[in-house]
């Protein structure tokens, strides 16, 4: 009934309360009130929630249905954090789609510039960032195995992955060149994102993203020369410029919001995911338009060996 509603409603506010366990007391304790039952004796350490309490029954008893239509916008912010999850789950689906308007219909997304890019991927770290404290970094510094480990998996399991499976392909040396390139690079802001829709341990991505990232300075060079036997270059001034400007500021700048201000934050959270995908979806579209000709030109053996290296490392990885 109506009235069972709105008193249910009414026990919800109490066990939020600081002495929710009290409270609970001196709700259940006035129900025999409204059933013309003597009422017993409420704690006596908490007067202050015998009147809480016996406000609440008042108001109940005078008009059950006055507070049970109160709670709107909880579920309004819980329709959006619904649709909020389902968007972001989504996600595989949205980058294909749009990885293949990038690649049949490459002018739609093309004038991206590349110079909007690290305004995308800043704004996609700001998006987890403002989920995150410092606490949480205290927390994955204890385990310092967990990042060596990742790190390992990045400079040396998916680099022969992708030698293993160019030779299994036969791909051209150039196409195997290319695979070994990819396979001997860091992680990415995408998987950050990926962490946090799957609720993972978002700290301990990024911090996993920043150690290989700083990493690709000396192992992707030192990597190339050992499986190719080519010494391929990297800026490293230009590599850690970039971590600065779209991981580490962001994600600063995302804590300090969260500290600062975290009862606003809160009210933008559920927008934190869609933000995210956004801005990786159009990061990939765009990539994937300037490059489409050479894409499609390289044939099924090349989008297949691709596919399968980050399909068997996250498999590997997950297990």
């Amino acid at each position: 009934t109506r009235a069972t509603a709105a008193m249910s409603a009414r026990l919800v506010v109490l066990l939020l309360s600081l002495a929710g366990v009290s409270a609970l007391h001196a709700h259940v304790a006035m129900r025999p009130s409204l059933r013309g039952a003597a009422s017993p004796s409420l704690p006596l350490a908490a007067p202050q929630l015998r009147r809480v309490a016996a406000a609440l029954m008042t108001a109940e008893a005078i008009d059950p249905t006055a507070q049970s239509e109160a709670p709107i916008e909880p579920a309004a912010r819980s329709a959006f954090q619904t649709f909020s999850d389902s968007f972001s789950n989504l996600f595989p689906l949205w980058t294909a789609l749009v990885a293949l308007l990038g690649l049949f219909r490459p002018a739609t997304l093309s004038g991206i510039p590349t110079s909007a890019f690290t305004g995308l991927l800043g704004m996609l770290m700001l998006s987890m960032g403002i989920t995150l404290t410092i606490d949480d970094f205290k927390r994955v510094l204890t385990r310092p195995g967990v990042m060596l480990t990742g790190f390992a998996g990045c400079y040396g399991f998916m680099p022969l992955l992708a030698l293993g499976l160019s030779k299994a392909f036969g791909l051209t040396p150039a196409l195997t060149a290319g695979m070994v390139l990819v396979g001997s690079i860091n992680g990415g802001q995408a998987s950050n994102l990926c962490t946090y829709i799957a609720k993972g341990d978002v700290a301990l991505s990024v911090m996993m993203t920043t150690v290989t990232t700083l990493g690709a300075i000396f192992m992707t060079p030192l990597l190339c020369k050992l499986l190719l036997g080519t010494l391929v270059p990297v800026d490293a001034t230009g590599v850690a410029v970039s971590t600065i400007q779209v991981v580490l500021l962001p994600i600063v700048l995302g804590m300090s919001l969260n500290a600062k201000f975290p009862k606003a934050v809160k009210k933008v959270e559920p927008f934190s995911p869609i933000v995210g995908v956004l801005s990786t979806i159009l990061l990939v579209g765009s990539a994937v338009a300037q490059c489409s000709a050479p894409i499609l030109a390289a044939g099924l053996k090349l989008q297949a060996t691709a596919f399968l290296l980050h399909v068997v490392g996250g498999a590997v990885s997950y297990f």
